[in-house]
């Protein structure tokens, strides 16, 4: 078993290998976890019943998907990690902010992780909370020093183990009594739809980050419909398939959100509940390496814009080590309201999240149609420059103007407050700023996008 080499350089031709295929598994496993069925509670537990709270799940699933997997098609065209092909719109340095916020968005999502699987190792074993997370953060930061392949192969088998011991949830679950009218569409909840909706959106978008990160080494000529669909297949069904368990578990049993492992191991008596809690330890553990070593990627990328770093063994273990013990604070300090603050960390995210997705898509499949000099994207003074204003203005011109829709338990604007609560940023995050970033673009291109730049 080799140490991935490569950092956030170009993976050359003859190192590609793997098949598309295994997008499916990458991001079906990730999905099928104890943290995406506190997402699908979050609407119930905001007064959704759980026949809204399905409609949201698919919709903002479906939606924020098909912009995610948009991004999958990315890796094998240019063989480099999602952050710095962010590079061509924001500009080397212009790039950092953006990064900066998908840093605090992994640390927050491994956080999380690290204290349900933590609590779930308490279920099975009489071991300190501390520990428990010491045990999950460890083996996490095994799996992410290893890197790419073994990432890739330990979501494979944790497909075939998650998915079967979720279907034995999801028959004990429909065994549950509901409350009366749990599944009446007469009973809509604007406010928790929209809030639902958003929040399952967002989840798909919050890969965008690092998606083309495991679909870098697959070789160039991919198919990349194949590569969109494979993506799409398994993160919806995944997500969808959790989240919707995770709202009737919300419904169904009490106080369930407040520990979400002892909630499903009580679905198996004493015969399964052991089964049921080493299966959520493995998913926590090995689902969570995306994050971390999404968060390595992402750092990298920052401190390379500052500094030269060095491709090496010792780099690679020190920042992950370091990752690993903010994340192992943060668990052991944060832990008794990981589900208030993992809400309002979404919703802040997806203020952020979603005008970088859009100016990335819009640079991608309108703009430069796929094609970059890969080596500008390292080099300051190259082509894509310092910073690109044309970028960075309609960024923070949406972040301004999602303000008087935002709906958070920190902030409320005034547009949100009139409609109840009902949080509709996300509409203006998803099409203000891929208007302006492409008309400022093509306004002062001068006809360059017609002329496609040469990957290098």
């Amino acid at each position: 078993m080799k140490v991935e080499r490569h950092f956030i350089e170009f993976v050359p031709e003859d190192e590609r290998h793997g098949n598309v295929r295994s997008l499916f598994s990458m991001w079906f496993a990730p999905n099928v976890a104890l943290i995406t069925m506190i997402t699908g509670g979050l609407g119930v537990q905001t007064g959704l019943n759980l026949f809204w709270s399905a409609v949201a799940i698919v919709l903002g699933n479906l939606i924020g998907g098909i912009l995610m997997a948009l991004h999958s098609v990315q890796g094998p065209r240019l063989g480099i990690p999602q952050m710095i092909q962010s590079r061509a719109q924001f500009g080397v340095m212009g790039a950092v902010f953006p990064i900066l916020l998908v840093i605090l968005m992994y640390v927050g999502y491994c956080t999380t992780n690290v204290v349900i699987g933590a609590q779930a190792f308490a279920s099975v074993a009489s071991i300190p909370f501390g520990w428990g997370v010491v045990i999950v953060a460890a083996v996490t930061f095994f799996v992410a020093v290893i890197g790419y392949d073994l990432i890739h192969g330990v979501q494979k088998a944790l497909s075939v183990i998650s998915g079967l011991v979720f279907l034995y949830v999801t028959i004990a679950v429909f065994q549950l009594d509901y409350p009366q009218n749990s599944w009446s569409p007469a009973q809509f909840n604007s406010t928790s739809f929209l809030l639902l909706f958003s929040v399952s959106a967002t989840w798909q978008l919050t890969y965008g980050p690092y998606i083309a990160d495991y679909s870098r080494y697959l070789p160039k000529d991919t198919d990349s419909r194949k590569t969109f669909f494979y993506t799409l297949g398994g993160t919806f069904l995944g997500a969808v398939w959790c989240m919707i368990l995770g709202a009737i578990l919300t419904d169904a049993v009490p106080r369930f959100l407040e520990n979400p492992s002892l909630g499903v191991a009580s679905l198996g008596g004493s015969t399964w509940s052991l089964v049921l809690n080493f299966s959520a330890i493995l998913s926590v553990m090995f689902g969570n390496v995306i994050n971390l070593y999404g968060a390595f990627m992402s750092i990298t990328t920052v401190l390379e814009t500052f500094i030269k770093i060095k491709s090496t063994l010792q780099t690679r273990f020190t920042l992950i080590f370091i990752t690993t013990l903010i994340v192992i604070t943060l668990a052991v300090l944060g832990h008794n309201s990981f589900v208030e603050h993992f809400e309002t960390l979404m919703l802040l995210l997806s203020y952020t999240l979603f005008p970088w997705t859009t100016i990335n898509l819009v640079d991608f499949f309108f703009l430069r149609h796929g094609t970059y000099n890969l080596s500008a994207l390292f080099d300051p003074k190259g082509e894509y420059g310092t910073y690109n204003w044309k970028a960075l203005i309609p960024y923070l011109i949406t972040i301004v103007c999602e303000v008087p829709f935002m709906s958070t338990a920190l902030y409320e604007g005034p547009i949100a407050r009139a409609l109840n609560g009902a949080d509709l940023a996300w509409i203006v995050a998803i099409t203000l700023p891929g208007i302006l970033y492409y008309y400022l673009m093509k306004k002062n291109s001068h006809g360059d996008f017609d002329k496609h730049t040469t990957i290098s």
